[in-house]
């Protein structure tokens, strides 16, 4: 929450000003400090005006917001403290994130694998019914974001998941049996409905643990797990596609039911791995807890000194129906959402399609798979670099851009190059590279969180920025189509086009939320001290719209 807040002298009271700076506190006539997530005894935080703290620990009585018990103004703790728990809550927080989002990508990804296995013929369809399923299962999977979410909402996020994965697990298991498009068609849809909501109801959950400065790069983390799975399902697939019974001889099957038994396993286990929030723990499995209760008290000051609203929400109270539709067409987060479905076209057919553009070069099934191994290793690199660049340079719309740049750089020579169906070695190259470029996703994500400036619109907006992700997902199932191949010049033209809208869609973004600041700030120092104290007992405005509130660009 990009606050800010005036410190004079006894006499006269403090109120709440703006600045440009998410992570900057201004101190009016002193000096600039750096609000740092790195808490230390002496270090200033907005909690220190009195009326602010008064104003916020009635606004977490009222929501009766689970962590409340521990807010507490005059706290302080040590920078070595709070390394070591944001380390544990990395550990325990970050790591299982990434786990689970593992098994949902190995039961989303095993389709490029099976691919590769002839799996198209086994069950008699064609490319363009590929799509088809391809495009059910996309619908099915955004249809299922936003309720997702608001069941989440209500019955918690730590039993939510689990269920969501042992139930979809069982759908991913059943394509053993697959004989037909019928069923082809139907475990896609299920797989979607199910899987719907996931990113988003992880990504809320992860955020009570961690500061908006630290969101990025955990996110990166997590997201780690879109690459690292091919790796992984490339290697077992090299073992499982060849195993052959009498009874089943195409080997695809045995993929489907083993990554499926491994989400099954992830799932029931995270019952067991996901506490409702950070002063939730303990329980009697796990008498101990994560933190002692001095962390915990550290856990929650540093997240809500950050950003004072995520306790503005209980994390077992739904989102109604006004607060939805407001979240829902929050035109502040527009440009974020344009960015994102751009973002996500990117180079997605061209991955969707690799398995088979690579066996239409004529690498064989095991050679198809190893090969999709190195972009995946690249894109490892370049989206946790991204992540940590984010917090470094706190510029999120300078950082996304550098990926439709990489993106241009090599959909030109795939376009343009006349060699690229002879020369398969210079081709591979050419793909391999192109492809390790950073996805968007994690920036966005947080991004969002970031400009939301509330529980309930951050809830809502984590959704809907999936659902445009989906949207983008099958716009690009689109793209290449059966009479464009096998090179798909048609297909890399309009990709190339997307491209270019991406990048103009960052610079535009950045210069709206400027532009939004600056007439905040104006309309704030116009303001007496009398005048904000009272806007800040009784706003007019909530959420993103408080004339306080400052974007994040």
């Amino acid at each position: 929450m990009a606050l800010t807040w005036t410190k004079r002298n006894d006499s006269d009271r403090s109120s709440v000003v703006s600045s440009e700076k998410k992570e900057q506190v201004t101190v009016i006539n002193t000096e600039i400090n750096d609000l740092e997530s790195s808490s230390s005894e002496n270090e200033d935080h907005i909690f220190q005006d009195p009326i602010i703290a008064e104003h916020y620990k009635q606004l977490y009585e009222e929501t009766q917001y689970e962590c409340r018990h521990h807010f507490d103004p005059e706290f302080t703790w040590t920078a070595e403290e709070e390394k070591k728990v944001v380390r544990k809550s990395d550990w325990y927080v970050t790591l299982w994130a990434l786990i689970m989002f593992t098994a949902l990508d190995f039961d989303r990804g095993n389709m490029s694998q099976a691919l590769s296995d002839n799996f198209l013929t086994d069950i008699g369809i064609d490319t363009n019914q590929m799509n088809l399923g391809s495009t059910i299962n996309l619908i099915c999977f955004l249809s299922a974001e936003l309720p997702s979410q608001l069941i989440s909402k209500k019955i918690g996020a730590d039993v939510w998941i689990p269920m969501q994965m042992i139930l979809w697990s069982v759908v991913s298991m059943s394509q053993f049996a697959i004989k037909d498009a019928r069923g082809f068609y139907a475990t896609r849809a299920l797989l979607g409905a199910l899987q719907g909501g996931f990113i988003c109801d992880v990504c809320l959950w992860m955020s009570y643990f961690f500061t908006s400065k630290e969101l990025p790069l955990r996110l990166a983390i997590f997201y780690i797990a879109n690459p690292m799975t091919v790796v992984w399902s490339s290697l077992l697939a090299f073992a499982l596609l060849k195993v052959k019974t009498d009874s089943t001889p195409e080997s695809w099957r045995w993929l489907f039911l083993i990554e499926g038994a491994f989400t099954l396993v992830v799932g029931i286990a995270a019952f067991f791995k996901m506490p409702a929030s950070s002063v939730q723990t303990k329980a009697w499995y796990r008498k101990k807890g994560w933190y002692t209760d001095r962390e915990e008290k550290i856990v929650v000051n540093r997240v809500l000194r950050d950003d004072p609203e995520k306790g503005s929400m209980h994390n077992r109270e739904p989102v109604g129906p006004k607060e939805l539709l407001t979240a829902v067409f929050d035109v502040n987060l527009l440009p974020i959402y344009i960015i994102r479905i751009l973002g996500d076209i990117g180079t997605a057919p061209i991955s969707s399609y690799l398995q088979l553009v690579l066996r239409g070069m004529g690498y064989s099934t095991f050679k198809t798979n190893a090969l999709t191994i190195p972009y995946n290793l690249i894109s490892v690199v370049t989206l946790v670099f991204t992540g940590w660049l984010t917090e470094k340079v706190k510029s999120r719309a300078f950082v996304i851009a550098t990926t439709p740049i990489w993106i241009l750089a090599g959909l030109f020579p795939l376009r343009f190059w006349p060699n690229a169906q002879k020369d398969i070695w210079g081709t591979f190259a050419l793909l391999t590279v192109l492809l390790g470029h950073s996805p968007v996703c994690h920036i966005t994500i947080s991004w969002c969180s970031a400009n939301s400036n509330g529980v309930r619109s951050r809830a809502v907006s984590a959704a809907v920025v999936n659902i445009v992700s989906q949207a983008a997902s099958i716009i690009s199932a689109n793209i290449y189509r059966k009479d464009d191949a096998p090179l798909y010049h048609r297909g890399n033209t309009d990709l190339i086009g997307i491209a270019f809208g991406a990048l103009f869609a960052c610079i535009l973004a950045r210069q709206y939320y400027i532009w939004i600041n600056k007439n905040r700030e104006k309309k704030w120092n116009a303001m007496t001290i009398e005048e904000r104290e009272e806007y800040l007992r009784n706003p007019p405005h909530d959420g993103n719209k408080r004339l306080d509130f400052r974007f994040v660009y």
